[in-house]
């Protein structure tokens, strides 16, 4: 498994409350089926349920969402090839789902650019400050939510308390 996808299986896992937020949120409008997009880097698995992205309708389900009653999920996949980006996010933003969850960081910019007023959830990012997704961790503004991870600010830290513990390791 290429490292981007493990990166991208990860941040799925843990954002799934953060695209259920708006479902519950907005859980008053009876009837209402959400439409929930999703562009995924990688190909389009034999099974969403048995393959790397089956975290998140299983996360919804255990939120309480029934899917083709509360949510169906717009599934979209670059198959590896990021130049499929632009119009799989332009695909999405005209199928009017009501929320975006993205796996890297150039398929979150990709949506953020075909609309400004549509819900992404990043799936993970390293920097998204840096990469002009939001305006700061604390307050992002804009369209964007979702998971941000500093490893650049822990790793020397890390291999600190690596040496220490195994005070004979060498690289």
């Amino acid at each position: 498994m290429r490292e981007a996808e493990k990166v991208e299986r990860l941040g799925l896992s843990l954002s799934k409350s953060a695209v259920a937020w708006p479902v519950v949120a907005r859980g008053q409008q009876a009837g209402k089926v959400w439409r929930v997009g999703f562009l995924a880097a990688g190909s389009r698995p034999a099974s969403i349920e048995a393959g790397q992205y089956g975290g998140f309708p299983q996360g919804m389900r255990e939120l309480g969402h029934v899917e083709g009653k509360d949510f169906v999920i717009e599934w979209r996949f670059a198959e590896g090839r990021s130049e499929l980006f632009p119009s799989l996010a332009a695909e999405l933003v005209r199928a009017q789902v009501d929320i975006v969850v993205a796996g890297t960081s150039a398929s979150v910019r990709l949506v953020q650019q075909a609309s400004s007023t549509m819900p992404i959830v990043m799936a993970m990012s390293t920097d998204p400050v840096g990469d002009g997704l939001v305006a700061s961790l604390a307050r992002p503004g804009g369209n964007v939510t979702g998971l941000a991870t500093s490893a650049d600010d822990t790793v020397s830290k890390q291999l600190e308390l690596l040496a220490k513990a195994s005070p004979n390791c060498r690289v």
